[in-house]
């Protein structure tokens, strides 16, 4: 279930254009009290250079807010105002936004058609897009053909014989001073281009041609992240792989997109028109199972070979996945499923990768006590203006890299990781157990709300067993032998030599205890 803090940082706003100079509408960003979204728009005439390094772009192809949305800092500034947001909704001004929509969820698309007639207010809201993301997905699963929003697609396919073929008859009317923070930032991180800033940091180690002790050694065994380079060279999937040859390829195979299943063509055809604060991700766990000729177009690279889930034959849980995603799509904040490390791979396109070591929750996370749930930013986007900035003055900061096509990350167990595509990407994704890190595994599936935390399986329940039987079974005393060294090295660990029991770490003096 996901939460999220709508502060935003003190920045300005600009959109993208052509390189010269021009006059803006410059948005200042602030920061309230109680953590909500607060903005204050004022419109100048002047000119802005558009090498001006501050402030936030909007994507050249962003277009206005469709209804007139403003953010509610703007209505301190027009004393005279009244925020047409609460004459219009009556009692139910009380609510939040994110509690009116959630309301307004429960209906079906008939019914908020007739609401949004009764005032300015609700027509702003029966038109917030999510609503019909969610309805078109809920009832035409996978069975659509995007055509310019969510909310024209569930008018094409249940309202025929209305014409959407002319554009100013969907376009929205724009509502005269109507103040929403959350739709108003729905709409920005939506639109705002990735700040150069959020980029250019590097400082993730780069290697190429390694050895794989090298690599056990120096990453593995220390659970620390890298980017190999050049071991993707030998794939056919790196010359094959892009959007013509998959759609070619796969033809009417349907891929796992969010919740529900599509076919490539009609998921292509939904990317390239969708302006979305989150954009459904293609991510497909049974992609070499449905068409086995993709999974022998690239090989695991020699590094990530020991994987011994595959004891488990078919039993096993899902391990690989196909992703597919515009510039702007992603995953936020998590772990990966069931203490595994994993490997990704860049086909096509480039990602940005933020990663926190297991004992640093990222700014702006909330995981629950048990790991069951965890609670972040609605959108990778919104994280990024609002947290993205404290992490500069931490001790301990974060890993970061953009991975491009052709380069292998790989991602140790624990590790906390958000990732963005800055263009649309292709990539291969797989999650496996190797000697160095069986032990983690085994104590995360017999932890007593395993059945809550394991992923990728039916039997939740049963598959330490299965797992450990399994393990002994192939690999005799190789449980046995890990737990030893295991606790061998936390025995050195602990262990003081003379010096350290006598010296005060703390203040580099003599102690003594007699």
């Amino acid at each position: 279930m996901l939460s999220c803090s709508r502060s935003l940082l003190s920045q300005t706003l600009k959109r993208k254009s052509k390189p010269k100079t021009k006059s803006k509408t410059k948005t200042k960003l602030k920061i309230n009290q109680n953590g909500s979204r607060k903005q204050t728009v004022i419109a100048r005439n002047q000119q802005i250079d558009e090498e001006e390094e501050e402030g936030f772009n909007l994507k050249s192809s962003a277009p206005s807010n469709s209804h007139g949305v403003q953010p509610l800092g703007n209505l301190y500034f027009n004393p005279g105002s009244i925020n047409s947001r609460n004459t219009g909704l009556g009692n139910l001004q009380i609510l939040s936004d994110e509690l009116v929509l959630e309301i307004l969820g429960l209906l079906e698309g008939t019914h908020l058609g007739v609401l949004a007639t009764v005032s300015k207010s609700f027509y702003v809201f029966t038109s917030h897009e999510t609503l019909w993301r969610n309805l078109v997905l809920d009832n035409l699963k996978g069975g659509f053909s995007y055509y310019r929003s969510w909310k024209v697609t569930y008018i094409t396919n249940f309202c025929p014989s209305f014409d959407v073929s002319k554009g100013d008859r969907f376009s929205g009317l724009r509502v005269r001073d109507f103040y929403s923070d959350y739709l108003f930032q729905s709409w920005l991180c939506a639109n705002l281009e990735m700040k150069p800033e959020w980029l250019e940091r590097d400082n993730i180690i780069r290697k190429r041609g390694i050895s794989i002790d090298d690599f056990v050694i120096n990453f593995e065994e220390p659970n620390k992240p890298v980017l190999l380079e050049g071991c993707m060279d030998n794939w056919d999937a790196l010359g094959k792989w892009d959007r013509d040859y998959l759609v070619n390829f796969c033809g009417d195979v349907q891929f796992s997109v969010g919740p529900v299943k599509m076919r490539l063509q009609d998921y292509f055809n939904y990317s390239d028109q969708a302006k979305e604060e989150r954009p459904l991700y293609l991510f497909d766990p049974k992609f070499a199972e449905k068409i086995p000729a993709l999974g022998s177009e690239y090989e695991v690279p020699v590094y990530f070979r020991e994987d011994l889930f595959s004891v488990l034959g078919n039993e096993r849980p899902d391990y690989r996945w196909i992703i597919i995603g515009p510039a702007g799509s992603g995953s936020s904040f998590h772990i990966d499923p069931n203490s595994t490390s994993a490997w990704n791979a860049v086909i096509k396109g480039s990602k940005k990768w933020v990663l926190f070591p297991p004992d640093v929750v990222p700014p702006g996370v909330h995981p629950s006590p048990d790991g069951a749930e965890v609670a972040c930013p609605v959108s990778i986007v919104e994280w990024f203006m609002n947290f993205y900035g404290t992490t500069k003055d931490w001790k301990k900061r974060p890993i970061e890299c953009i991975c491009k096509a052709g380069e292998v990350i790989f991602v140790p167990n624990g590790w906390w990781h958000l990732v963005i595509n800055l263009e649309e990407s292709i990539a291969i994704t797989q999650n496996y157990v190797s000697r160095r890190n069986l032990l983690n595994v085994l104590d995360f599936l017999k932890k007593p709300n395993a059945s809550e935390l394991v992923s990728g399986t039916r039997d939740r329940i049963n598959l330490y067993e299965k797992f450990k039987n399994a393990i002994e079974a192939s690999f005799p005393g190789t449980i046995e032998e890990l737990t030893a060294k295991a606790e061998e090295k936390k025995a050195q660990q602990k262990k003081l030599s003379f010096w350290d029991s006598v010296t005060d770490s703390k203040v580099g003096a003599f102690k003594f205890s007699f």
